[in-house]
């Protein structure tokens, strides 16, 4: 097989692949020329993990975490046993694409496979296999937990939607072979920290508005005393001397008034960037708005703190 880069494996409200751009203006010079660890702990479908590891060739370590457990499962099954996933996933792909035109059927098999999803009983590759036919069958490809924990998101309205990427499973699991997969609260990453450590900070957003929050992405909401905890963590860590980058909402840009973060981070350098938001119930809310780009870095004179 040629050579595949690593990618996503996921659809993922909040994803970086629009903001790599951006990110990548902001990496410190060390990831180019010296070796060094790369930490995120809210990774996400890990957009910026997979930027990091196909083109960072300095990259010597890389340590990911996430609350999500059912995430971290999917991350650790692939790293681990990837064709006998990959085995599930085509039996899965298989038996819902010949519902194609049987609509009834093919809702009945999706809330089937979500019951037994929710039941989690299952072993973990059949769990992660799951997991991955729910994100790619369902709405929006959300990933919503109500406060049982129980994935509650309707099926979508896709047709032959993929569901078992082989050749891309493959290459996701060859890249994860130089990572460290962690499940549980974003801290305790900093016991992985070491010369040259760039941490990069995606956690659940602030929500715009009291409709648009993505924070029951796990059943424990990340609320403002939550972003507070973070903003001390990114300070205990700049404070040993590692650099970290942190993306979040621009909750200014909705309300002037609202300086929650300019006040947060007011020691810090904050830029606002473009990103394009493709996950919302509603289309008209879908496209381009501001969002936070945030460093301990004292970068050139492009990047001006925040006012």
């Amino acid at each position: 097989m040629a050579y595949q880069a690593a990618k996503p494996f996921l659809k993922w409200a909040g994803g970086k692949t629009q903001l790599i751009g951006e990110i990548q203006k902001v990496l410190p010079d060390y990831v180019y020329k010296e070796k060094f660890i790369y930490i995120e702990p809210f990774v996400g479908s890990g957009a910026v993990l997979f930027f990091m590891l196909n083109n960072f060739h300095h990259l010597e370590k890389a340590v990911i975490n996430d609350i999500n457990e059912d995430l971290m499962n999917t991350y650790k099954a692939i790293a681990s046993k990837p064709e006998e996933l990959i085995s599930i996933l085509e039996v899965l792909q298989h038996e819902f694409h010949a519902l194609e035109k049987k609509e009834e059927d093919k809702k009945k098999y999706y809330y089937q496979k979500r019951d037994l999803f929710n039941k989690r009983k299952e072993g973990k590759i059949v769990q992660a296999a799951l997991f991955i036919f729910l994100n790619r069958t369902c709405f929006n490809g959300l990933y919503r937990v109500n406060r049982q924990n129980e994935f509650n998101v309707p099926m979508g309205t896709y047709k032959r939607p993929t569901i078992c990427d082989k050749d891309n499973i493959l290459a996701v699991s060859k890249a994860l072979q130089k990572v460290e997969i962690l499940c549980g609260d974003f801290e305790k990453t900093l016991h992985f920290a070491g010369n040259n450590t760039l941490f990069y900070f995606d956690p659940p957003y602030k929500p715009l508005s009291k409709t648009s929050s993505f924070n029951s992405y796990a059943k424990d909401e990340f609320d403002d005393k939550e972003q507070i905890r973070l903003r001390d963590f990114c300070q205990r860590i700049d404070a040993l001397g590692h650099t970290w980058i942190l993306s979040n909402s621009d909750v200014k840009s909705k309300n002037e008034d609202d300086n929650f973060f300019d006040d947060l981070y007011s020691a810090y350098t904050i830029r606002r960037v473009d990103a394009r938001r493709s996950i919302n119930a509603n289309p008209e809310k879908r496209g381009v708005l501001k969002e936070l780009l945030i460093t301990n870095q004292k970068l050139n004179s492009e990047y001006v703190k925040a006012i």
